[in-house]
């Protein structure tokens, strides 16, 4: 019976010393894309990318532009092709278009590509800010808002980005 007493001492007193560490926990909070959206670099990276995104739109109408001229000599001269010519001219439309089609879906990736290279030294630069500040202020833990998978935090919970938009030197 003394054993049975004294491991139930053992355990109780194991699980007081986690429930106590468990509450030196210090948790955080942010919203990281209100972070990202008042940092100066972001709107020289948005530029670039609006910029990218321009010309590869200029080469996708030029395309465009280039098939319709040949769609309608196609169409004019439809009636004066030999069955022989009008089945290689559509072809050729065809083939055309598709091309279009095909640049317009590499184009599309080059520009996620390009997007996420440009945006890759600014979301770095906020996450070494947000990992300085919870190091420098002891936390163990922190969560971002902005993801939508956060379904609670507690008044407890500190909101850091007024630190972080200080260490970017933010207002």
């Amino acid at each position: 019976m003394r054993k049975i007493f004294i491991a139930a001492i053992v355990t109780a007193l194991t699980f007081t010393g986690e429930v106590v560490k468990a509450q030196n926990y210090k948790f955080g909070h942010i919203n990281s894309q209100e972070i990202l959206s008042a940092m100066p670099d972001r709107d020289s990276a948005e530029a670039k990318i609006k910029n990218y995104a321009q010309s590869l739109q200029t080469q996708i109408e030029e395309l465009q532009v280039e098939f319709n001229k040949k769609y309608q000599d196609y169409l004019q001269k439809r009636s004066t092709f030999t069955d022989a010519i009008r089945e290689v001219k559509e072809k050729e439309l065809s083939d055309m278009q598709q091309r279009a089609q095909e640049y317009q879906q590499v184009a599309e990736q080059d520009y996620q590509r390009y997007q996420a290279e440009v945006m890759k030294p600014v979301i770095e630069k906020a996450n070494a800010a947000i990992q300085k500040v919870a190091k420098s202020n002891g936390f163990t833990y922190i969560f971002d808002t902005s993801t939508g998978v956060l379904l609670y935090f507690s008044e407890q919970s500190v909101d850091i980005a007024p630190l972080v938009k200080k260490e970017l030197g933010i207002k």
